[in-house]
């Protein structure tokens, strides 16, 4: 993935508008996140998957390559290196949430946070 494609990426700032006004269709779209259980056990996305980096390869059967994938992590890094190797794979329509769950987090209510 080229660090400047705008389709592979999206900012905290939008993905958080996005995630906010219920502009992912989940029937399209699957949010994972693919930090550690014990990152997701303090918070996380109530509307994400957790699928942890270092199971990507053993679970890609899970993941549905007719669906927009955005993939999210702490900071942007993990999901970032996720994006490129499901890319490397044959899934077509992935998106890094850039800046993780530290960035988004500044963009969302309590509320959507679990």
């Amino acid at each position: 993935m080229a660090q400047n494609e705008d389709r592979y990426h999206i900012s905290a700032a939008e993905f958080a508008l996005k995630y906010k006004n219920r502009e992912f269709d989940e029937q399209k779209v699957t949010i994972i996140d693919v930090r550690e259980p014990e990152e997701w056990a303090v918070y996380h996305l109530e509307r994400s998957k957790l699928i942890p980096m270092n199971t990507i390869p053993a679970r890609l059967g899970e993941l549905d390559p007719g669906k927009k994938i955005y993939l999210i992590c702490a900071h942007g890094v993990r999901s970032l290196h996720v994006a490129n190797y499901l890319l490397h794979h044959g899934f077509q329509d992935v998106v890094n949430v850039d800046g993780g769950l530290a960035e988004v987090s500044l963009y969302l209510d309590e509320q959507d946070l679990s």
